[in-house]
């Protein structure tokens, strides 16, 4: 397969640090097609060459075991190119245009790591010289938008240029090998889909856990927040993979189908139940790994007086027959404890204990980063059968955990996100990027926390760096009987 792959914003953070290392791993990995075109787009005054010997240097940054030898990026730079345009000029469209039409190639995908403002102009502009057609995709990073009304100007500006089926609106979590496993698990498996219900289930946490802070991104964050940054996408995303209904196929829309029908099916918040049901914090100085750090209001670029939200812990429900009674915990943060992304399915005691002793209840705990596996929590005997029965002796049952780690299960086959989404984009396959529809039902379900949190800057509660977040949070969880897994 022949293809152009062209990313709008080359000299871009996001463009060095996330799109070209997995793009390097994917012609590591053999899974590259030879016969392709990579351009970067910036306003830059740099040439091919220049822009390659600029690329080397950032990719020595990368982990040593990802990192290119000099042959290596001799031959994958090679598919490399750099084009300078302005984005705002319509004449400079037409210079991208001559360049991708020196051949046809099979597939044309544009990969808009940009501000999302720019994205309109970027759409019409592209549409306006035949950039269209339909063996062009364009992709689209988050956040897209920044409440309903913008995200809905976004995808009607989009929508006006590309059909449906050629917007690929990209959440890289949905590319991690757990959370593909978790589809795997659920509808390949006879074991847990009985199980996956109220009945059996007591309660689900989504956890997503940073240790760093927000670094040089202080401007950015300071827009965005941790509701926008992190919730309204990749956990409700995480939280409509667990809690859909087994679609009729796998193919794209079937699955998007199912995952729209959770996000209609969640209970909506109003001003009263933000209060009650939703905790947002900063995070002050503290320490991680032993080392101190600076609060938030003391980072680069952030106003000393700002309400901007760097956690989030909220408790949501499911109001469907499979899942009525059954909370879900969704967590955020920034400076946390430590680098940590996990959803854990919290199963119900068994309804009559026939052995002494407390007993924790199961559990299935779908690690996300910074190792990706799958760990299930049981209970086993350590006594003989004789002493176990008759009560005789020390507690009789002992947690014992089943840990798949899908490094160690499938060393040749390991795919990153980014790389599986890259490489998703160019074969056109659709199941793993959110649909408009999707993405606005998550935007509507989130506002009314937004409006609740513009009218009440006291509900923003501070937490140390290096903790798991305002007590408010443990408090929310408790209130139902039950703890953060950290907590157990």
């Amino acid at each position: 397969m022949s293809f152009d792959l062209v990313f709008f914003g080359g000299t871009g953070d996001l463009t060095w640090r996330k799109l070209m290392p997995s793009l390097f791993q994917a012609w590591r990995h053999g899974k590259l097609p030879r016969d392709g075109r990579i351009l970067a787009v910036a306003r830059d005054g740099i040439d091919d060459q220049g822009y390659r010997q600029w690329l080397q240097e950032r990719l020595q940054e990368a982990d040593s075991a990802k990192r290119p030898s000099q042959e290596e990026f001799n031959q994958f730079s090679a598919q490399i190119h750099y084009l300078r345009m302005d984005l705002s000029i319509a004449a400079d469209y037409l210079k991208l245009k001559d360049w991708l039409t020196q051949r046809q190639a099979d597939t044309t995908v544009m990969y808009l790591a940009t501000s999302p403002h720019l994205f309109p102009i970027i759409c019409q502009q592209l549409g306006a010289c035949g950039l269209n057609h339909d063996k062009v995709r364009v992709v689209l990073e988050k956040p897209l938008g920044h409440d309903l009304a913008s995200a809905q100007e976004i995808n009607r500006a989009v929508s006006a240029v590309f059909c449906e089926k050629q917007a690929l609106r990209i959440d890289h979590y949905l590319g991690k090998p757990s959370v593909q496993n978790l589809m795997a698990l659920r509808f390949g498996n006879v074991l847990f889909e009985p199980l996956w219900r109220r009945e059996s289930i007591a309660n689900i946490q989504i956890t997503l856990a940073e240790s760093l802070g927000v670094g040089t991104r202080g401007d950015f964050y300071n827009r965005t927040g941790a509701l926008r940054d992190m919730i309204q996408n990749h956990a409700l995303q995480l939280l409509t993979m667990v809690a859909m209904e087994p679609p009729s196929s796998a193919d794209a829309d079937a699955i998007r189908d199912e995952k729209l029908k959770v996000l209609k099916s969640l209970k909506p918040f109003d001003a009263n139940s933000v209060a009650r049901d939703v905790v947002r914090g900063q995070y002050r100085s503290g320490m991680i790994n032993g080392q101190p750090v600076k609060g938030y209001l003391e980072e680069d670029k952030v106003a000393p007086d700002s309400h901007t939200e760097t956690f989030v812990a909220l408790r949501c429900e499911v109001q469907n027959w499979r899942w009525a009674g059954v909370p879900f915990y969704l967590r955020t943060g920034k400076r946390m404890a430590h680098r940590h992304a996990e959803i854990v399915v919290n199963f119900r005691p068994t309804p009559h204990q026939i052995f002494p002793g407390a007993h924790t209840p199961n559990k299935l705990v779908i690690k996300l980063q910074p190792d990706d596996g799958l760990e299930l929590h049981l209970l086993a005997a350590k006594g003989t059968v004789s002493s176990v029965l008759t009560g005789s002796g020390h507690e009789s049952l002992s947690p014992v955990s089943l840990d798949l780690d899908f490094d160690k299960a499938f060393p040749t086959d390991r795919v990153g996100a980014y790389e599986r989404m890259l490489l998703d984009a160019l074969a056109g396959r659709l199941n793993l990027f959110v649909r408009s529809d999707e993405q606005e039902q998550a935007w509507r379900w989130v506002e009314p926390m937004l409006e609740a949190w513009s009218q009440d800057a006291q509900s923003l509660r501070p937490y140390a760096a290096g903790t798991w977040g305002p007590p408010a949070a443990s408090a929310l969880v408790a209130r139902d009987g039950f703890a953060w897994a950290e907590e157990i």
